[in-house]
């Protein structure tokens, strides 16, 4: 039997096993929302060497500001909160229990997988600075370990706003991300504008949650059934029409990723641009609904989809260790074109882009053994307190050494 008899017999079989009910067009767009994660790190996220052999974070963006378009497709994560809105809105409708047993069930599923790789690199922190891996090393990638899983507290935290989201939905449709977006852009004028000078820097925290509420009330107005094709055009255009004003007009960075040196940023925390950004994706993400579907009723393309799906949690916490799994071995060897020289010419992007599967193929490799902190404790049981405390301890150490506590 060939590989590719293989392949299609294994997508068959998958796609016989999908129920019927299954919307195949939302799950589409989170795995291309999930997949441009590890995308966006890989491309736009490089090292560079001290004397001592040690690895520091740089970006090529502070040398190829026209790479800035690039990250206007890899940033994802609106489309990201807009499918967790949708799946969130149906799945709250379908509950069994209370909505306290409903949200329990959700953070333990985001949870599991987030102890997890903390709790491995607690261990292997250790272990590999006995093996000669320098302190700076361990530093860079303990950030680069814990700069994804941010996203998973928001995520748990909004997911605990679905009641109300819902009611906001019932009452006002898509609308009900209005306000948000107002609240952005007060925060914004405020930070940016003639008051900037006396306006205290924790003021842009105020941003943190409602702006990316804001795309995940869409996807509960959306999962509501209160967002049609008309709505999809209006956040389509007037998505686009906000984001070139606030580029054109307004000044506002290019860049929808952190620029080291930067004065400012459009992601931590969002600013009006990044709500610009994900309400333009989320009304093509409605219009074009029914041709993902149509085009994902294929084997072929469906399979792809279920497997990432399936690993959601694995990428979006492991993919830096994969990238990881290449450049501190390369670190030994000195300069590595593409994986540990400054990202400051054409060559390192070319070169880069040849790393690209490398780092693909180690995640695989990873994930065969990290997907299991996606899944349940086996037969259903729970795992031991004294098991929970030790992961809890471990993950909780590997933290503060990751965010320069110690």
């Amino acid at each position: 039997m060939s590989a590719l008899t293989l392949l299609r017999g294994t997508a068959d079989r998958i796609d016989a096993r999908t129920p019927a009910h299954r919307d195949r067009a939302v799950d589409g767009l989170r795995a291309l929302a999930l997949l441009a994660v590890p995308t966006g790190h890989w491309l736009l996220g490089g090292f560079t060497l001290d004397a001592d052999g040690g690895l520091h974070n740089a970006s090529p963006l502070s040398a190829f500001g026209g790479l800035a378009p690039a990250s206007w497709v890899l940033q994802m994560l609106g489309i990201f909160f807009l499918v967790g809105g949708y799946a969130s809105a149906l799945s709250y409708r379908r509950r069994a229990g209370s909505a306290g047993a409903w949200l329990r069930g959700r953070i333990v599923r985001l949870g599991r997988p987030v102890l997890g790789v903390t709790a491995v690199w607690a261990v292997a922190a250790p272990l590999l600075y006995a093996a000669g891996v320098p302190e700076t090393t361990l530093r860079t990638g303990a950030t680069l370990v814990v700069q994804p899983l941010w996203f998973v507290g928001v995520y748990v935290v909004v997911t605990a706003l679905t009641p109300y989201c819902v009611r906001a939905a019932g009452r006002l449709g898509g609308w009900a991300a209005l306000p948000l977006l107002v609240s952005v852009a007060v925060v914004d004028v405020l930070r940016y504008g003639p008051l900037a000078e006396s306006v205290p820097s924790w003021l842009a925290l105020l941003n943190v949650l409602p702006g990316w509420l804001f795309a995940y009330q869409l996807g509960v107005s959306w999962g509501e059934g209160r967002i049609g094709r008309r709505g999809g055009l209006l956040l389509l255009g007037g998505g686009t029409v906000l984001f070139a004003a606030l580029l054109l007009v307004f000044g506002y960075p290019a860049s929808m990723v952190g620029v080291p040196g930067a004065a400012r940023t459009n992601s931590h925390p969002p600013s009006l641009l990044v709500l610009a950004l994900a309400a333009a994706q989320s009304g093509a993400a409605v219009l074009l609904r029914d041709r993902l579907a149509k085009a994902l009723a294929r084997p072929a393309l469906w399979a792809p989809v279920v497997v990432v799906n399936l690993c959601a949690m694995t990428i979006l916490c492991w993919h830096q260790t994969a990238m990881l799994a290449a450049a501190v071995p390369g670190s030994f060897a000195g300069p590595v074109a593409g994986l540990t020289t400054a990202p400051d010419s054409l060559g390192w992007i070319l070169a880069r882009l040849a790393w690209m599967p490398v780092f693909a193929a180690l995640l695989v490799g990873i994930a065969r053994y990290a997907r299991r902190f996606e899944d349940p404790a086996p037969d259903g049981r729970k795992a031991s307190a004294l098991r929970r405390a030790v992961t809890g301890v471990l993950a909780a150490g590997f933290a503060v050494f990751a965010l320069g506590l110690a």
